[in-house]
């Protein structure tokens, strides 16, 4: 059973090329951290804040494409560690069909927060039991 989780903190650092999220389970108090790039990170951090472009940025690129082409966004779902690797899933819902786009968490969790508002993250019991030790 996935849980539902928050995003805590993002660490960004401009003199180091490794960035950090930390999720936090939304009803409990596991959390991790994930290593991400700094443009994702301020992809993020962008979504977070709400800062907007004048143009779509990537992330949102995507997420009016899904929307254009009758999709609506569901949530994204953080489902398997393999060797030190996160792997996610953006979750779109069109025509009464499921539909499970593979993603990097960091993309994954930057299109969450690029809508409004913000879609639910989810991660998987197995992942979030590897990645807490416990």
């Amino acid at each position: 059973m996935p849980v539902q989780m928050q995003l805590s903190r993002i660490i960004i650092s401009e003199i180091n090329e490794q960035q950090f999220i930390y999720l936090k389970e939304v009803d409990g108090e596991r959390q991790f951290p994930i290593l991400i790039g700094l443009f994702e990170a301020q992809a993020i951090n962008s979504g977070v804040k709400r800062i907007q472009s004048p143009r779509p940025r990537s992330h949102e690129l995507l997420v009016n494409a899904i929307e254009a082409m009758g999709g609506e966004l569901d949530s994204i779902a953080i489902s398997e560690l393999r060797d030190h690797i996160y792997y996610a899933r953006i979750r779109v819902r069109r025509e009464g069909e499921l539909i499970e786009i593979d993603s990097r968490p960091s993309d994954a969790i930057a299109v969450a927060f690029a809508c409004d508002p913000a879609l639910p993250i989810y991660v998987s019991e197995e992942v979030l039991e590897e990645s807490t030790g416990g």
